[in-house]
């Protein structure tokens, strides 16, 4: 596929999707989440981690009013089921490691992209901002999911009723981003951390993104019990059996990703 609104690029097990309106602050229309729901899905089959950033100084700034496709008399309610429901599950759901590389600000829809994401890093200068109620709307995207399970209720509501900016120190203190980094080193660590992930144990990683996500609805045995589960399938893998070998013989292991 021939994208327009976005980049993609996999090299060495890696996918970089950029969105890439630099001249919008990546602002969201239509085809741009068309185009993110499948390079997500493209890229996931070929390659072991994805990173989400943006082209310029900005993340996304969340939708473009100016989108003659996407506003006027807006059904929002089907543009959020059928435009950014699959692109948000997309990410959400990918087999495979996710990282958000937040470049600047993440507005929005745009910061509720990034939080849907595994791993959130972020520029020191970047900040996040719900900026639904200043045009009479509540935060979607997520927002009223991904907010309280990574910033606290009480955050969550703040942050939403007054939309206020959250920089990305706060977002790193707070719990709600993995971490915020040096705007000089941003780009070199991320790529560091993404590539990490791309030539790490593919199966474990992929359990542990279950495991995690799955103890918000399970019981403690439930949780056990699934742990059991997917601690057999990593035990199985060729990447575990590598692992032993390298421990043994005080060597970095070689993963395959199977």
């Amino acid at each position: 596929m021939d994208y327009e609104a976005i980049l993609l690029e996999i090299t060495d097990n890696l996918a970089v999707v950029t969105l890439n309106r630099p001249d919008k602050m990546n602002a969201l229309t239509a085809q741009m989440r068309a185009e993110v729901t499948h390079a997500m899905t493209h890229a996931a089959r070929h390659a072991r981690a994805i990173v989400l950033t943006g082209a310029g100084g900005a993340f996304c700034s969340g939708q473009d009013l100016g989108d003659s496709s996407s506003t006027g008399r807006i059904d929002l309610e089907r543009t959020l089921r059928d435009e950014y429901d699959p692109m948000l599950e997309s990410i959400y759901n990918c087999p495979v490691p996710t990282i958000a590389a937040v470049n600047g600000p993440a507005a929005g829809a745009g910061a509720n992209i990034a939080l849907s994401a595994d791993v959130v890093i972020a520029t020191e200068s970047a900040y996040f901002l719900q900026a639904f109620s200043r045009i009479g709307l509540m935060p979607d995207a997520g927002g009223t999911w991904f907010l309280p399970r990574q910033m606290g209720f009480a955050k969550a509501m703040g942050a939403a009723l007054f939309a206020d900016k959250v920089s990305a120190r706060q977002a790193d203190e707070w719990g709600m981003i993995w971490e915020a980094v040096a705007d000089d080193d941003f780009d070199a660590h991320w790529r560091k951390r993404a590539a990490y992930l791309a030539n790490g144990p593919t199966t474990a990683f992929g359990a542990i993104k279950r495991a995690i996500r799955g103890t918000y609805d399970n019981t403690l045995p439930q949780q056990l019990e699934m742990e059991a589960h997917l601690q057999g399938d990593c035990g199985r893998s060729r990447d575990f059996a590598e692992g032993v070998v390298a421990f043994m013989e005080k060597r970095p292991p070689k993963f395959e990703g199977r």
